[in-house]
């Protein structure tokens, strides 16, 4: 997932792909567990998207209340 294609998104629809990977992420680590997850490299590759998520939500609140000051 690209910062670019985040970036365009709304603010609720970053709020909805951040739970959906909150649960993915959460999914991969219990497979990770039970040694079911065929690729490992999915729980990193989630986790950093997650992270991106995040970091361009509080981007984009920041900016709104910037704006709103």
């Amino acid at each position: 997932m690209k910062a670019i294609e985040l970036r365009e998104m709304t603010l609720e629809e970053l709020s909805g792909l951040e739970r959906e990977l909150e649960e993915e992420l959460t999914q991969y680590r219990i497979q990770l567990s039970i040694r079911r997850l065929d690729n490992p490299i999915k729980v990193r590759e989630t986790r950093r998207d997650l992270a991106r998520v995040k970091t361009i939500i509080n981007e984009k609140r920041s900016e709104e209340a910037g704006s709103q000051v």
